[in-house]
């Protein structure tokens, strides 16, 4: 592990970083989370991280829009290719967000020595994620979408659009009435 991450993640209180991204964004983050201290982590105004949530942006960004709840013990990790949360979003409680894989192609040698890939992750605005799903790399979630408990999210989600299961499949879409 580079010095530079090992001070990002040990060395600075959980109270600095909240101070910091309040003073910066506009956005509150609670001092039990677990927050990097990261150029690649973009926080928009009045956005909440809940206790317990952690947010790694080392190796890509992470793009949280304005107004999104973040509730507590989530985790967001980002690759390469990053992840993008839309505004006015809420994200439930124990939510996983991971925007990268392993590679598995080969057989003749361990994943872990194949290396790992990165599609990304976008959810639009207005999107309700709930407690315990599953956003997966390569994700695209469309606006207004209402994402099921415990659902596993890994391909494109059409506007409007409620999905449930594993793999998650639209179970009908939402209207103006």
């Amino acid at each position: 592990m580079k010095f530079k991450i090992i001070i990002q993640r040990f060395l600075i209180p959980s109270p600095v970083v909240s101070i910091y991204y309040l003073i910066k964004f506009g956005c509150k983050i609670s001092p039990k989370a677990e927050v990097e201290f990261s150029k690649y982590l973009r926080i928009g105004e009045k956005s909440q991280i809940s206790s317990f949530t952690k947010i790694k942006a080392t190796h890509g960004y992470v793009n949280i829009g304005r107004n999104v709840d973040i509730g507590p013990g989530c985790f967001i990790s980002s690759h390469e290719k990053g992840i993008h949360i839309g505004d006015d979003c809420l994200i439930g409680p124990h939510v996983c967000i991971v925007a990268g894989n392993y590679n598995f192609d080969r057989i003749d040698i361990t994943m872990r020595q194949q290396g790992s890939v990165s599609k990304g992750i976008k959810i639009g605005n207005d999107v309700w994620v709930g407690a315990g799903a599953c956003i997966l790399d390569g994700a695209e979630i469309g606006n207004g979408v209402i994402v099921s408990a415990n659902s596993v999210v890994s391909t494109k989600v059409s506007d409007y659009s409620v999905i449930i299961g594993n793999p998650a499949r639209v179970v009908l879409k939402r209207n103006n009435i």
